[in-house]
């Protein structure tokens, strides 16, 4: 195996008054990096200094963790530039750190994928649906259906049709693909091309639940909001992790901007490992979650696209909407 080492010697960042022992914070930082160069995204960590109890590890992607030894390995879900940073921390809190920029080749392989290209209805080898009305917790308006007027492919992409009619006590209908029963997976990442509806009170989603939905509920089953658009602000995209443990009432997650999101396709992306969850727009990354063994995500989920009428993220429907769609050019899994 090849290895790539890196090395940097930086000077305490700490101070005291009082240079002896208790309160002598650590010398200058040692810290090398080891990155693999098999295209596993493996890199092996060393940091030491005098005087220090612990470090505390900063792995440039939003993940952190305390190496007692400062000895570490890490393993990277994707390729990119990082900056990591230690702390390294003395008896008494004293600190000192180092920095170092490492970049981690990340081959992943593509396990499975719908590219859309056979017209008429979406594969059934790869695709179910949610039927039905009543809000599904949401407060929303639409009737699911799988009739082709509300899911189609046709001319190589996907299309989730909403559309105002009068169907099964309800004013609007769309559609609600899923994968469940038929594929899910654990870690590696996904990546969606979609072109999103323009239409005030559109509330399109690609998501993901914990395969355990039936027995555990929700939200003990853990929920990955890749991709959801506002529907009064249809700029804004949301991207938001739900679980029992979550910080914020609504789900932890952050949001980003997309100018053309209605008129040009967009790479919608979560990054999924045992230590973190990435959410992305067009390969940049927009939030990061610290991924725990307590937490829902670390057993196999199941992949959604629909587009929800009105809502609680969709809001009050124009009154002048007749149809719009979401357009999805192909869904890829990587491992």
């Amino acid at each position: 195996m090849s290895l790539f080492i890196i090395t940097v010697l930086v000077a305490c960042g700490g101070s005291s008054k009082n240079p002896s022992t208790p309160n002598t914070p650590p010398g200058a930082v040692s810290l090398s990096a080891v990155v693999t160069t098999d295209s596993s995204g493996i890199v092996n960590f060393t940091a030491s200094a005098t005087n220090a109890v612990s470090y505390d590890f900063d792995f440039g992607n939003g993940f952190i963790q305390t190496i007692p030894s400062g000895i570490t390995t890490y393993k990277y879900t994707s390729s990119g530039t990082y900056t990591v940073n230690v702390i390294a921390k003395s008896a008494a809190g004293l600190t000192s750190s180092a920095n170092i920029q490492i970049t981690v080749a990340v081959k992943l392989n593509l396990v499975w994928s719908d590219e859309f290209n056979t017209p008429g209805s979406p594969d059934p080898t790869k695709w179910t649906y949610d039927l039905g009305a009543g809000g599904w917790g949401n407060n929303e308006l639409e009737y699911y259906t799988s009739r082709t007027d509300n899911a189609i492919v046709s001319n190589g992409t996907l299309k989730i049709i909403a559309k105002k009619e009068s169907y099964s006590g309800s004013n609007y209908t769309s559609a609600r693909l899923k994968t469940q029963g038929l594929y899910s997976f654990k870690y590696g990442r996904i990546d969606v091309s979609a072109k999103l509806p323009a239409s005030i009170g559109t509330w399109p989603a690609i998501w993901m639940l914990g395969n355990n939905i039936s027995t555990a509920g929700w939200p003990a089953c853990g929920e990955i909001d890749i991709m959801e658009q506002n529907g009064n602000n249809k700029n804004i995209i949301y991207g938001t992790l739900h679980y029992p443990a979550q910080v914020n009432q609504y789900g932890d997650g952050s949001t980003t901007s997309i100018t053309n999101a209605a008129t040009t396709f967009h790479k919608y992306s979560a990054i999924w490992s045992p230590t973190t969850i990435q959410l992305l727009v067009d390969d940049v990354v927009y939030y990061t979650l610290p991924n725990k063994s307590s937490f829902p995500f670390n057993q196999n989920f199941f992949i959604i696209l629909n587009i929800a009428m009105g809502g609680t993220l969709g809001g009050t429907v124009d009154p002048s909407f007749t149809t719009d769609q979401m357009e999805i050019d192909y869904v890829r899994v990587y491992q």
